[in-house]
């Protein structure tokens, strides 16, 4: 399994945000108070094309990961502390639920073994181990070890 150009970028965004705006705060409270930063600063900083960033701080803030304020004084900054937002959690906000095929997905019929299939019913089992593996990682661990 290899996770999207996208996810992976998505990781990156959310641990230089981290990285600036409180990693491992332990509560919400002492975020508000952190610097913010523009999703210019955060293309510079990453690398990224700032395009890619934009979209992909939409989706991070569709997803409840970052909070954006418009105006003077305004900007981005993580939606709740680094220690409780997961890798999982970034991963899904880009590439949706965690799982390893497509066929558990509800009205998802494109399979041509679904009726025949002998392992099937294992997929659940593996699609949750696979998901608290990333869900074990946080994002304040993640912006310790960049830096």
């Amino acid at each position: 399994m290899r996770l999207s150009s996208m996810a992976d970028y998505a990781v990156v965004i959310m641990a230089a945000a981290s990285r600036h705006c409180g990693s491992g705060l332990r509560d919400s409270r002492e975020s508000a108070g952190r610097s913010r930063l523009s999703a210019g600063q955060l293309a510079e900083e990453t690398g990224l094309p700032a395009p890619t960033v934009q979209k992909l701080v939409s989706r991070l803030s569709a997803a409840g990961l970052l909070h954006s304020t418009r105006g003077v004084g305004g900007g981005l900054r993580l939606a709740r502390p680094a220690a409780a937002i997961s890798l999982a959690d970034i991963v899904e906000a880009v590439e949706g639920p965690i799982a390893m095929t497509a066929c558990l997905e509800e009205a998802r019929h494109d399979c041509s073994l679904e009726d025949a299939c002998s392992v099937r019913g294992h997929w659940p089992v593996v699609n949750e181990a696979l998901r608290g593996a990333l869900a074990g990682v946080s994002l304040s661990s993640l912006a310790e070890a960049g830096r």
